[in-house]
């Protein structure tokens, strides 16, 4: 995995692998402080909303497998938790 912040891997990665018609990573950590697997640091809970193509003719849990997969390397760093809404660009109409 690169450097950086995890917020920037996971964009590049869903950038580069889905190419999204919309993305939006937001790091939800500090409402999460004193849960599990919550750091100090941050970068261990993510909510994402992505608009791809990728996800045409794909059930809901179809979508999220293929984004989870594409987050292993996230989840190796540290990442805890991620909030997916992934969907086409016509239910994004």
């Amino acid at each position: 995995m690169e450097a950086g912040t995890l917020k920037d891997w996971i964009a590049r990665t869903l950038e580069s692998e889905l190419a999204p018609a919309f993305l939006d990573v937001v790091d939800e950590s500090h409402l999460h402080a004193g849960h599990a697997g919550w750091r100090e640091s941050g970068e261990t809970h993510f909510r994402l909303d992505i608009v791809s193509a990728a996800f045409e003719g794909k059930s809901r849990v179809e979508r999220h497998r293929i984004v989870n997969g594409l987050m292993s390397g996230a989840f190796a760093r540290g990442l805890h938790a991620l909030a997916v809404k992934a969907r086409t660009p016509a239910e994004a109409a």
